[in-house]
């Protein structure tokens, strides 16, 4: 009987234990499978009132955002969710009072800019389809030809006419040499040397006769009738416009005096204003529309890099262009447009943005009526529209109008912060706080110390003394201490 109760006994202590084995082995193999971990947004740790729904860095203090997860616990939650308190200089403006105000707020986004940059520009005449008619000689104008300031004139269309006794010995030497020439292939005397140095001897006085300005059909015309001419013609060197006329009958001229200038304008220059920041962004061959009276021509930058105009201040663009029909002329303004593509930005409108020279500040829409003066940091600007670089994130809504109304507001309770002494300093991020509004405070050795968020003052009451030397509070005690101390013996 005792031995069939034994066995009972182990029977049933073996079932237990076994029973107790898999319970204990389910419950650890349950608690080993974790949900996946979901994150729920991006928060600053020191200032868990800043919100995002990517990683990156908070705008306020510039610290790597940390993640939410979906299991964090209502604790973290409490702390992301929990009202912030606001800096100095923070405005609570009624709906009301927005509508009367006429305040209106947007989002900033950040995306890729594409912008038409327009500028002045004067039409130039191309330099290397430009021709000077000079003196050659000292002389006097006996005729000028109807030809004034802008009249189109053809190549070899005649321009003046002038007399130069240098021209009389010139000619006689010329005439020599031809008629030597003449006698010698009429009569075969003399043999290919001398044949051929007679015909340098031609040669060189047509050079001369030229170089003295008289024209290679009116050498032509003198070699053939072998008569002399006591006026010599000048002639247009190329189709184009008149731009200077300095000729009228009876003047008198010297050598190298400009007579005439005469420009090809089927193609010209266009020389653009633009300031150093813009003309980073034209390259050499960029398509540029101009337009003038409604018409548009295409034009090109030109390789040549800009001139710098110390009266203007800006840089002279050259930009090279066909002229059909030649309807723009030197002197005439035209405007250019550029098309610049800029990478992915963040952008606002400059209306936004008060730049007192030395600080730029917008308000930050922070909700409920409440608006944050923040500085911020800017770069390119073009039309109505500027790059912040640093101080805003995408999605953050900014006040575009009333904000001045707001600056004014915001001035005024920041100088009296200032006298009442309001105007606090977080101990552990070393943030603004205005100490009327703060949510977040502690007690500490008989003095009031103001956070921006909860997880600085739980920093601070973690250890209080280490924040409390930061501020310079510590380390001033400590010497009151000391000096009542006296010197150590």
């Amino acid at each position: 009987m005792r031995k069939a109760a034994s066995i009972l006994v182990s029977v049933l202590v073996a079932l237990a234990s076994f029973l107790a084995g898999s319970w204990y082995s389910r419950r650890s193999f349950e608690h080993s499978i974790q949900p996946e971990r979901r994150v729920l947004r991006y928060v600053c740790p020191m200032h868990p009132q800043y919100i995002s729904d990517r990683p990156g860095t908070a705008p306020c203090c510039g610290m790597r955002l940390e993640p939410v997860y979906s299991d964090a616990g209502p604790a973290i939650e409490a702390v992301a969710s929990a009202p912030p308190s606001m800096p100095p200089g923070a405005v609570n403006v009624s709906p009301e009072r927005q509508q009367l105000i006429g305040l209106r707020v947007t989002a900033v986004e950040k995306k890729p800019v594409r912008h038409r940059m327009r500028m002045p520009g004067r039409v130039a005449a191309d330099e290397t389809r430009t021709y000077l008619v000079n003196a050659a000689v000292d002389g006097w104008i006996r005729e000028a030809f109807p030809h004034s300031t802008g009249s189109l004139v053809n190549h070899g269309e005649p321009l003046a006419t002038f007399h130069s006794k240098d021209f009389l010995a010139a000619q006689q030497n010329y005439f020599y040499a031809l008629n030597t020439l003449d006698r010698m292939k009429r009569a075969n005397i003399g043999g290919p040397e001398q044949l051929a140095l007679t015909n340098i001897q031609v040669w060189s006085n047509e050079d001369n006769l030229q170089s003295l300005g008289m024209g290679e059909a009116q050498v032509q015309e003198i070699a053939r009738t072998r008569q002399f001419a006591r006026n010599i013609v000048l002639r247009s060197p190329a189709t184009g416009f008149v731009l200077v006329r300095n000729v009228f009958p009876g003047k008198r001229f010297q050598r190298g005096e400009e007579l005439f200038r005469i420009a090809d304008l089927s193609r010209v220059w266009i020389l653009a204003d633009v300031f150093e920041k813009e003309a980073g962004y034209t390259r050499a061959g960029q398509a540029v529309r101009v337009q003038y009276q409604g018409k548009t021509f295409l034009a090109r930058v030109s390789g040549v890099p800009p001139q710098f105009d110390a009266q203007s201040r800006t840089l002279k663009l050259r930009l090279e262009m066909d002229n059909p029909g030649s309807e723009l002329r030197p002197g005439m303004f035209v405007d250019a447009e550029f098309a610049i593509n800029l990478p992915p930005a963040i952008t606002a409108p400059v209306d936004a943005i008060l730049d007192s020279g030395l600080r730029k500040t917008v308000f930050v829409d922070r909700g409920d009526g409440m608006f944050e003066p923040r500085a911020v940091e800017t770069g390119w600007r073009f039309g109505d529209r500027v790059e912040i670089t640093r101080g805003l994130e995408p999605g953050e809504r900014i006040v575009v109008s009333g904000n001045f109304l707001l600056d004014s507001e915001s001035r005024m309770k920041q100088a009296l912060a200032s006298a009442l002494g309001s105007a606090a300093k977080d101990p552990v991020c070393g943030m603004e706080v205005d100490a009327g509004t703060a949510r977040r405070k502690s007690e500490y050795q008989g003095k009031t110390y103001y956070f921006c968020s909860d997880y600085c003052k739980q920093e601070f009451d973690g250890n209080p003394e280490r924040y409390r030397e930061r501020t310079g509070e510590g380390k001033r005690r400590a010497a009151e201490d000391s000096s009542l101390r006296g010197p150590r013996s």
